[in-house]
């Protein structure tokens, strides 16, 4: 039996690695933490999994998940809000889950980053968000960890932020001002990254690696949202 503590398993990624995770094992239990019970309504009735109220940006309740796993997985990231925000939401628990680990003796831990972060060069990275990215997995990599970094694009899926954002707004009106349309992007299903997730669980030798993730098809933004309004009828 194999103990998992999946951070941010409530998310978008979160459901569908769990779902994955309960299909592939009867016998592993994931412990899927969340500060509001109602958000763990999609993860609650899989079999394996234990969800519990719990708010891992405070250490010491940290500490006592790590301290009753075998493997953590870190998908815990913000799209929005201040510098501070996303110094704490990714920075500062990377910092204290590293902490948790070295306490409990856990060593495995697979960390979801994201595409266009680039090692070392964190100050220069173009928003909060990637500088924020870049600095946690500074910290990960400079402890003594068995760790495995993916980095994906632009994740979608039939619960995604991205493209069901498009949708909505193109159900109101029928033109959207979009700044930086040509910006390329290689989209990758939801559930290719949880199956990545899986296969690096599975195999030791990803230990120490560092995974793109992109899906196939490399398009424009402004064609991803055209493509948007036409799957949800609002051309």
């Amino acid at each position: 039996m194999t103990r998992l503590l999946v951070l941010g398993g409530t998310g978008f990624v979160g459901r569908a690695l769990c779902e994955q995770l309960s299909q592939r094992s009867a016998s592993d239990r994931i412990t899927v933490p969340t500060r509001r019970n109602p958000r763990g309504n999609g993860v609650r009735l899989l079999p394996t999994v234990d969800l519990v109220t719990a708010n891992i940006n405070d250490p010491a309740a940290l500490a006592r998940l790590v301290a009753n796993c075998d493997v953590v997985v870190n998908l815990v990231a913000i799209l929005h809000g201040s510098r501070a925000a996303f110094e704490q939401a990714h920075v500062g628990l990377a910092q204290s889950l590293v902490a948790a680990c070295r306490s409990a003796g856990v060593r495995r831990v697979l960390h979801v980053s994201a595409l266009g972060v680039t090692t070392g060069k964190s100050a220069n990275a173009p928003s909060n968000y990637l500088r924020s990215k870049a600095a946690a997995e500074a910290v990960l990599t400079g402890a003594a960890l068995d760790l495995t970094i993916l980095r994906p694009s632009v994740i979608f899926g039939a619960h995604d932020h991205l493209l069901n954002l498009f949708a909505r707004l193109q159900a109101l009106a029928p033109v959207l001002p979009l700044a930086g349309s040509h910006a390329r992007l290689a989209p990758v299903w939801v559930e290719d990254v949880a199956a990545a997730l899986l296969r690096c669980l599975d195999t030791p030798s990803t230990i120490g690696q560092v995974y793109e993730c992109t899906g196939p098809q490399e398009v424009s933004l402004s064609e991803l949202v055209r493509l948007a309004g036409r799957w949800s009828g609002h051309e």
